[in-house]
């Protein structure tokens, strides 16, 4: 599985050089929680293959820094950091996303959050309101902000991906809060495709992933490794990237309305 996982990363190159026109051409990308980890790997392949990537975080100097290094290789993004929970930000980044893609947006990924755990009899009421705000309000306002530049008729492009986990699903002792969370946003993308997918052809999926190897990871048990044969590890954000990006991409012009599970076969 690492010798795989060395071919991808081959396959997809460094982050260096003249980015080619890709599939994403001419669109423009919005993407929270992408100052690091799967946001920052997801926003350097959208760029890759042509999007502008508008890099969304808390944190203002790891957003600079991702959109720095894509600019320097020869892609275009801006940073724009902020609190998603705020509907002032979500605004102001909605307005800034459309100024720098030409007056229009393509893709939105709702990738910001993070876990707060304890046992349901030790849960606070402020353990699980923060994480409906990150997981459910903060997108919600940001989908509600973009509405006027995804509910067109011209027949490009538009997805919209809300990030899950198996916790989501199947889920998991310790995390009441994220699990209701990270089910509910399976719901929100269904529903959006529902509501936006006839007139106005958006495609919205969401992605529930297993283990992967990732700052929100790195002080969990290591008891959430998928197994393959003698060896045993954790998906890299690099691979947890590939599927937002697989699903935005005009490839999956049929898909919509799907929970993608991402667990390097875990859990089947």
């Amino acid at each position: 599985m690492a010798d795989r996982l060395k071919q991808l990363q081959g396959h997809i190159g460094p982050l260096s050089g003249n980015f080619p026109a890709g599939m994403f051409a001419g669109q423009t990308a919005i993407i929270t929680g992408s100052g690091q980890g799967i946001g920052a790997e997801c926003a350097k392949l959208f760029a890759k293959d042509g999007a502008k990537v508008v890099i969304c975080d808390i944190d203002g100097a790891k957003a600079e820094a991702t959109a720095k290094e894509i600019n320097e290789s020869g892609g275009k993004a801006i940073a724009c950091a902020g609190d998603v929970t705020s509907q002032e930000y979500n605004d102001e980044l909605v307005k800034k996303a459309a100024e720098f893609g030409g007056g229009k947006i393509h893709h939105l990924v709702l990738n910001a959050g993070f876990t707060w755990d304890a046992v349901i009899h030790k849960m606070s009421d402020k353990q699980f309101d923060a994480m409906i705000a990150v997981h459910n309000k903060a997108p919600f306002m940001l989908v509600r902000a973009a509405a006027p530049y995804f509910r067109l008729t011209d027949g490009e492009n538009r997805t919209i991906t809300t990030i899950s986990s198996t916790t989501g699903v199947n889920g998991n002792a310790g995390q009441l809060n994220y699990s209701v969370a990270k089910s509910a946003v399976t719901g929100m993308a269904k529903t959006i495709a529902k509501e936006w997918g006839p007139k106005f052809g958006v495609r919205a999926n969401s992605i529930a992933y297993g283990y992967i190897q990732t700052r929100l990871t790195a002080s969990k048990e290591s008891g959430g490794f998928a197994t393959f044969g003698d060896e045993k590890r954790g998906g890299s954000p690099l691979e947890a990237a590939g599927a937002i990006v697989a699903l935005a991409s005009p490839l999956m012009s049929y898909v919509t309305g799907h929970v993608l599970m991402v667990t390097g076969g875990r859990n089947m």
